[in-house]
């Protein structure tokens, strides 16, 4: 008789699988602001820079002349006791944010509002960014490294910069306690055993034969017993070229 497989193991959410959420410092999100202050702008000031574990880039604290505050990621080039601004007429400096309809084409942003309100939802891992290409009747044109662009509403906000922490991945980790800690505070499992490793009674992939080797391609709507390998892949393998 087999185990259950890691991912059948894995919806259980046992304390095996459960990240450490009660180590975390706040939710990261740009605060709610009235549409006059949006349409001029309001400052506001870095207070402390803190680590929250699981997160690649570091948070700062932010108390706005208004008395509220609010965590963010922080760009690179931001420092303690550094006065921000936000709103429209906020001027194009690291560490602002305004809405994308007032930023300069060819200016860098990060977390960057899908729909306005919503406080920032992409570009805010570590060295994180986009570019502003140009201003559309569709909207503004956003370009990602990767070289996708989309358009987003001039009303979304974004924040000027770069997320600091960039080449984060680059730097080896050295010890494996290390690259088990980190996967710890986000709730992963470490080391992580190879399925064809394993024998074929605890995985669908287990055998050491030739003969016991299968299609890594599977179904969306697989039960989680066979739920592994490329999930509801459209291709896979090598792409060949169609003879026209």
């Amino acid at each position: 008789m087999g185990k259950r497989i890691r991912v059948q193991r894995r919806g259980g959410g046992g304390p095996t699988w459960r990240a450490l959420t009660h180590r975390r410092i706040a939710a990261v999100q740009y605060p709610a602001l009235s549409k006059k202050e949006i349409e001029a702008y309001i400052q506001g000031q870095i207070q402390e820079i803190v680590h929250e574990p699981g997160r690649g880039s570091p948070l700062a604290l932010v108390k706005l002349e208004t008395g509220q505050d609010y965590y963010t990621v922080v760009p690179e080039g931001v420092f303690q006791d550094q006065t921000i601004q936000l709103g429209s007429k906020a001027s194009v400096d690291v560490g602002n944010i305004i809405p994308l309809g007032d930023v300069p084409a060819g200016t860098m942003v990060c977390n960057i509002e899908l729909q306005p309100g919503d406080g920032g939802k992409i570009s805010r891992s570590s060295g994180a960014y986009a570019t502003v290409v140009a201003h559309t009747p569709l909207g503004t044109m956003i370009k990602f490294p990767s070289g996708k662009t989309r358009y987003l509403n001039n009303l979304c906000r974004a924040m000027i910069g770069v997320v600091s922490g960039a080449g984060r991945v680059d730097k080896p980790f050295l010890k494996a306690g290390a690259k088990f800690h980190l996967l710890r505070a986000r709730g992963r499992k470490y080391p992580r055993t190879r399925g064809i490793a394993m024998v074929p009674a605890v995985h669908p992939y287990g055998s050491s034969k030739r003969g016991g080797r299968k299609v890594t391609t599977v179904a969306r709507g697989a039960p989680p017993g066979q739920k592994v390998g490329l999930i509801a892949a459209r291709s896979a393998g090598r792409k060949r070229k169609r003879k026209p």
